[in-house]
This record gives structure tokens, sequence and C-alpha cells, in this order.
């Protein structure tokens, strides 16, 4: 149900992901789908018609003129980002960005800068930080339950089917790179909300499996932090079947495992009252896993983000991820792409 006071959405892109958005409006409260632009007019007509929005165009100035709408979604090709969320940006619009924000640091920081001016929200999508036990694990950390953190390293080992790469996945124009910044880029903005920024990335990247594409499908990387503590990175799309994402946290007082959004170990040196329950607590498995699939997700997390958004423009509270965070990750990828091609360790910028 829609009221007069729900936040008018658009899209811009009507690509696949830009279904899970659409999905995601129409179930969150607050929250109405106004119109679709997409390059293709009958892929926009079609978006918009299957969630009952009346306007379409492949006119991205059209959409954004509305006064209507007040919060953009981009679903476009990644290193196509930047170009309508500036547009939206100028016309006082939110932005909702699919992962990453951009392809390179300074084409993130060209959006945040421009919204800063504007004074609107850059909310990017990075859905797995709303998962139940990536949040337990986040409280634990912040509560100071890990102490000293030791060691802290994200594994991405997923499986692309060679199809998947048959069009703008994969360019480093329009992709960036490949299995880093489009697969794990999950897991690694999990790992820095976790540890923090590392301060040094050595990595090297290859492509194994996926000859035919301009971006690696398996890289890895040594991580230091700013805190002594040391990680790593392991990512591919080239490895069968495709396993869930794994995120290991280590620390003097104890260690975490989390396995796409399931806590598989918690083992601290001191037991505190609640760890039994978070043991046995059952799995958040809403969002789904794209480890063999990337349409094996549901659109749960992307409304949970959507949800996110819609309160924190109507009461204020605060954003669950904002746009200087999801910098980070794109941050480490790059230092981790530059080291691997000059083969020295690079500070993320």
């Amino acid at each position: 149900m829609t009221s007069s006071s729900d936040l008018g959405f658009g899209i811009i892109g009507s690509g696949m992901i830009a279904d899970y958005h659409a999905r995601a409006i129409a179930d969150a409260t607050g929250a109405k789908l106004i119109g679709v632009a997409g390059r293709n007019a009958a892929t926009a007509q079609a978006l918009a018609e299957k969630h009952g929005a009346a306007f379409h165009t492949t006119d991205v100035a059209a959409l954004i003129a509305r006064d209507d709408v007040q919060v953009v979604c981009i679903t476009t090709p990644s290193g196509a980002h930047l170009e309508p969320a500036l547009a939206a940006i100028a016309a006082g619009k939110h932005v909702v960005v699919e992962k990453p924000l951009e392809i390179t640091v300074e084409r993130v920081d060209a959006m945040l800068h421009a919204a800063q001016r504007s004074g609107v929200v850059v909310a990017p999508i990075f859905q797995a930080r709303f998962g139940a036990g990536a949040q337990r694990i986040k409280a634990a950390i912040d509560a100071g339950h890990f102490g000293r953190l030791v060691l802290a390293s994200a594994y991405v080992k997923w499986f692309r089917q060679p199809s998947y790469y048959q069009g703008w996945k994969g360019t480093l124009a329009l992709d960036g790179g490949g299995a880093t910044i489009n697969q794990a880029i999950h897991g690694i903005d999990l790992l820095q909300w976790f540890a923090g920024l590392p301060v040094e990335v050595a990595g090297q990247k290859t492509r194994r499996v996926h000859t035919g594409i301009e971006g690696e499908d398996t890289a890895v990387a040594a991580l230091r932090y700013a805190n002594g503590a040391l990680g790593t990175i392991e990512t591919s799309t080239a490895a069968f079947p495709g396993w869930s994402r794994r995120i290991e946290i280590c620390g003097e007082h104890g260690s975490a495992c989390l396995e796409d959004d399931t806590i598989t170990r918690w083992d601290f040196r001191e037991a505190q009252p609640e760890d039994e329950a978070i043991r046995r607590a059952a799995a958040d498995t809403a969002m789904g896993s794209g480890a063999s699939d990337p349409k094996a997700i549901s659109h749960q997390g992307h409304l949970r983000q959507i949800q996110d958004l819609v309160h924190h423009l109507r009461d204020g509270t605060p954003l669950g991820v904002n746009g200087p965070e999801a910098r980070n990750a794109v941050a480490i990828i790059r230092a981790l792409y530059a080291s691997a091609e000059t083969g020295r360790p690079v500070a993320p910028a």
C-alpha cells in the first residue's frame, strides 16, 4: 500500500540488478517506484510495467526532472555510475548506488564531493552489512570482545559460467576489473567494516579460466592494518562449484568465522551470556548467496537497505552504510590492482 507521503523512487538502468531494486522499493514501507529510465526502451518499459510504475523513458534527464522523484537508484554498469549520479545529485535527488560506487577512487570522490556540496545522501548497496550474523560480529568487535585483532581475512571463492562474461562484466572500462571489484567487494567491505582500512596491500592477480576477459578471475592479497594485525584476501570466479563467502576475525581473546551470513565459529576465552544463543541462532539465509549464480540472491538485502534509507530520510536515524564508508572497499581493491601491476605493496588512498 502506498500513500501521498511515500518517497518517490526512480531507477536508472534496466538490467538484471534493477529488478532487485524495484522489488525492494515495492516491499519497503514509505517508498514508491515512480519510473524507470534505461537505454533500451523495451526493457525500461517492461521493468516499469512489471512493478506498477507509470513512467518509463530512455531520457535520464526526464526521469530526474520529475517532482515526484526524491530518490534515484543507479543500476547502470559499474563504470557508468558517475554520470547519472551527478545529474541526479545536481537536481537535488538522493541516490542509491549499486556496488561499487564507481570503479576508481577518483570517480567515487567526484560523486561524494558533489553530494556533499548539494546536501544529498549517497546510499551505497552493501547489503551484506545488514545480515544478523555480520551485525553480531561487528557489535562484538566494537565491544572489545576480541581484544587485539591478530588476523582479519576474507575469502570469496565463487564460480561463474563463461556466459556471464559475454557483456560488460570483466571489462576494464565498465567493470573496472574482474572477480575482486565485482564479486569480492562485498566481503572486502565487511572486512574493512570489521577490522578497519588496511595501511598496506600486497596483491597478485591472474586469469586462470576466464581468459577472454580483461579483468582478473583470481586474485590474492596480504594485508597489514594500522594496529599491527595482518590479513589476507582470496577471490575468484573460476573456483567450481563456488563456496560460501567466508570472513575470519581472530583476536587475542577470541575468534569468529562468518560464512555468507551464518556464524560457523564463535570461540572466546571467557564465555559471555549470549554466546550459546549466538552459536545456536538460525542462519539468516533470507538474502541468499551468489556463490554459484548471481541470480540466486534475493531482494531482501536490497529491501533492508532501501528501508534503512527511508527511515534515515524520514526520521533522521543513522544510515546503515554511507558513501564515505563505501569508498574504502574501492580504495582497497584499487590498491590490490596497483600492487599486482607494480609488484610492490600499496597503501589504499
